[in-house]
């Protein structure tokens, strides 16, 4: 395992980086399946469908700069996708969240924050 010291300066640019780096997968793996979305679903050009493999390409990258076990990362950014996708709808499709939505993203950030930040023994933090 890659110590979060090794890449980070200090604890809060450290949940800054991990955060950042967190959208930014999301934002290429929701914009990379809505652009093959796009294609087949709505009969947009075969550009989208390129644009959206090479997007989906770099969010299977984006991860390997996260300083933890891959296990965390996924189950973690398995919440960070949820929130993102509603995110997505809201700005995109015009479909605010509901009063239920934002109670489930609540109880999800909480979730993945203790499994991605929660310090463990015999772990550096």
């Amino acid at each position: 395992m890659t110590r979060l010291e090794s890449k980070c300066i200090s604890k809060t640019r450290c949940i800054i980086y991990t955060i950042l780096l967190f959208i930014l997968a999301g934002i290429f793996e929701i914009g990379g399946g809505y652009l093959i979305w796009l294609w087949i679903r709505e009969n947009k050009d075969l550009s989208f469908a390129l644009l959206g493999a090479v997007t989906l390409f770099l969010y299977g990258i984006v991860p390997t700069f996260q300083p933890s076990h891959f296990h965390r990362i996924y189950a973690t950014y398995g919440g960070i996708f949820v929130v993102m996708s509603l995110l997505w709808g809201w700005v995109f499709d015009r479909i605010p969240p509901d009063t239920y939505d934002i109670i489930g993203c609540s109880v999800i950030l909480i979730g993945v924050g203790i499994i991605y930040y929660w310090p463990r023994e015999g772990e550096e933090s």
